[in-house]
């Protein structure tokens, strides 16, 4: 694919920010469509995010992924933000307007879309949400739009989930959202659950650990997801499916609202199943360090 002076840039800010993959993801779509538009990483130190953010619209740049730990940092220095962002309370995805950028968060769709793309429905489900930290807000909002018929916050901090719980069904209006401690959970009602798991718990290079181990836990999830990618199979989505669940990690949850950003970016362009499942290898090798 050949970039012209004329191209459409965009790129990814964090710090650090040389693990992103983002950078392949938005490429390959680009060349996938034979798009005259480069994508490139941007390294910017905490301290200076409002420089940056003025410096990239006077360079021209037409959007930004915004990775941590500046998805909160960020806000202050735009023009507008988006009403989920709003309530979500973080952005990770910014699109060039008049005078300056407008904020997105595409973390919450980009969930949806991955579980419509594994058949999971959200709609009437009960649903259990493990962790109340910045992930978890994405999650409860996303369960909230689509409908879900409850969720349970389990978290270690009651008081962080209730937090957590009262902001999302206040912003909803209804009652959809119960807080528990995470040591509470052989108090949930419902007989099965699709869960969330948010935490950091047995990420890498820590894996091997689930933010519960009791396997009698598991047998009330009939479907997880686990946002975490690396590993691939984490221990959580292990004892899910000893439990005789189906369990998915977060890569596709990363594609997805990877999409949504560059759709933004790119009004009436369609990203493919195929490309989908094509970047997913592409980008399963990479985190394998085979590529």
């Amino acid at each position: 694919m050949t970039i012209s002076g004329n191209a459409k840039v965009c790129g990814v800010i964090g710090n650090p920010v040389g693990h992103s993959l983002s950078p392949m993801m938005q490429n390959y779509f680009a060349e996938k469509l034979n798009l005259d538009f480069a994508y490139i990483p941007c390294n910017v130190p905490d301290e200076q995010v409002g420089e940056a953010i003025r410096g990239i619209y006077a360079l021209g740049f037409q959007g930004l992924n915004v990775t941590v730990p500046h998805k909160q940092r960020v806000m202050p220095h735009l023009l507008e933000i988006d009403e989920a962002a709003r309530c979500i309370g973080a952005v990770n995805t910014l699109v060039r307007m008049e005078g300056g950028y407008k904020g997105y968060n595409t973390d919450a769709e980009g969930l949806y879309r991955a579980l419509k793309r594994q058949g999971i429905q959200v709609a009437g489900q009960d649903c259990l949400l493990i962790g109340a930290g910045g992930a978890a807000k994405a999650v409860a909002y996303m369960l909230m739009k689509h409908q879900a018929k409850s969720i349970a916050i389990l978290n270690r901090s009651p008081e962080k989930a209730r937090l957590l719980a009262d902001q999302m069904n206040r912003q909803f209006g209804r009652n959809t959202i119960k807080a528990m401690a995470l040591s509470d959970y052989q108090n949930l009602e419902a007989p099965s659950y699709l869960a969330i798991q948010t935490t950091s718990v047995g990420m890498h290079p820590h894996p091997g650990h689930a933010a519960i181990e009791d396997p009698t836990f598991y047998k009330k999830i009939h479907t997880a997801i686990d946002i975490i990618y690396t590993p691939s199979r984490t221990r959580f989505m292990e004892l899910v499916k000893e439990a005789g669940g189906q369990a998915f990690n977060g890569l596709d949850m990363l594609i997805y609202q990877g999409i949504i950003a560059f759709e933004l970016w790119n009004p009436n362009v369609s990203i493919t199943d195929e490309t989908v499942d094509e970047i997913r290898v592409m980008m399963k090798k990479r985190l394998e360090g085979k590529s």
